[in-house]
């Protein structure tokens, strides 16, 4: 059996939030650093990123999976669900729940370590048919990783090579690879480098979900039998008895 849905649950929620907090402060603290240079901005923010995520899903993954992502929780759920593994509906319900209200306790967090507002709607504009087309192939690169890894018995590199592909993907997509509906909600919060505007979340998150539907279709493709592995995504879920 795996371990309670409310301590994987939780471990959602810190997880998210700890990621977002390290996006949109890394974000800050980029712009005061180099108040001049968008591209050193970037990088400074794209490094701290990849480097926290990777350390996030070793912290995490052990618990519920360190998914931080609803696009890779309901491909988890979509795929396992005729294999009998990776998550319930209920699971899937909780997992997305702790996920968006992570993501906007991260943002909310990073403002207050700045001693900023603690909320402050975004005036970002992110919106366009090219922005909407790097969310989806972000989106998907990132989902058909993790589940290439947890299909090939590759999972403990996941965070190295998560964290690698979302700090590359900062830098080409024109998006900035948010890849993650949680993520994207809860950046909308902060009227920072991180910051979306309210207005662009919907196109992003509706780009994000089919950035899904296109993995499941690689997936289909690729790995036929990838739901074999959804428990071990992004990371295996020991045992009660095993983490005990």
């Amino acid at each position: 059996m795996r371990l309670p849905l409310t301590r994987r649950a939780s471990a959602e929620f810190a997880g998210t939030a700890l990621l977002v907090a390290a996006v949109v402060g890394s974000g800050i603290a980029a712009a005061r650093l180099s108040p001049t240079d968008i591209g050193l901005q970037l990088l400074e923010n794209a490094v701290a990123t990849a480097l926290a995520l990777g350390a996030l899903i070793l912290v995490f993954g052990p618990v519920s999976g360190a998914h931080f992502n609803p696009v890779v929780s309901a491909v988890d759920w979509w795929l396992g669900r005729r294999f009998g593994t990776g998550l319930t509906p209920r699971d899937l319900a909780a997992y997305v729940c702790a996920q968006v209200t992570g993501a906007v306790a991260g943002a909310v967090l990073a403002a207050l370590m700045f001693g900023l507002p603690a909320v402050s709607w975004s005036r970002t504009d992110r919106t366009g048919a090219n922005l909407w087309l790097a969310e989806v192939v972000a989106t998907a690169g990132l989902v058909v990783l993790v589940f290439a890894l947890a299909r090939s018995g590759r999972t403990n590199a996941a965070p190295a090579a998560v964290g690698a592909y979302i700090g590359a993907a900062y830098w080409f997509t024109s998006s900035t690879s948010f890849a993650n509906p949680a993520v994207t909600i809860g950046r909308a919060f902060t009227d920072t480098f991180a910051g979306i505007a309210p207005t662009s979340v919907p196109g992003f998150v509706v780009a994000q979900l089919l950035g899904g539907l296109v993995a499941i279709a690689a997936l289909a493709a690729w790995y036929p039998h990838a739901g074999h592995g959804a428990d071990a995504v992004v990371m295996p879920h020991p045992t009660r008895e095993s983490a005990s």
